[in-house]
């Protein structure tokens, strides 16, 4: 636990904070089916990004804590076992996690929409949960 490997983590925050809020309002802006298919992809790789940030967020923020994991199936396993995320919080991002290629390959409409409607009802809440606890955090320091 350095300064140095506190001061990543925030970072890595500001990052994951940027993403995720602007991952937030494509999704509260409209309904999903009032995008074009090029905003539908859009919002789908901003997802995407966000996704990525979020779990390296998590896993700065357990190495700051002395944790040294280094996929993101380990890193999501362990954010369960010292009770970051809840056990059903878990298995939406590991789901989550084995879905994320699949859905930068989304080229038909109907399979665009499915995959925004999952990362509407299903990922987008746990991300916005692991933001919220991490921005209270930063907030109380």
């Amino acid at each position: 636990m350095s300064n140095t490997d506190e001061v990543r983590w925030r970072q890595r925050f500001d990052n994951f904070q940027k993403a995720f809020l602007l991952l937030k309002d494509a999704l509260e802006e409209n309904p999903i089916n009032e995008y074009s298919k090029l905003e539908q992809e859009g919002i789908i790789q901003r997802f995407e990004y966000t996704f990525e940030l979020a779990w390296k967020t998590i896993k700065d923020k357990l190495f700051y804590e002395g944790y040294d994991e280094k996929t993101p199936r380990a890193v999501i396993r362990k954010a369960f076992e010292v009770g970051f995320i809840s056990e059903d919080d878990t298995e939406i991002w590991l789901d989550s996690l084995d879905k994320r290629n699949i859905l930068s390959h989304t080229y038909d409409e109907k399979k665009a929409l499915e995959a925004l409607e999952a990362i509407r009802d299903n990922y987008y809440p746990v991300i916005e949960q692991v933001y919220l606890n991490l921005k209270a955090e930063i907030d109380r320091k």
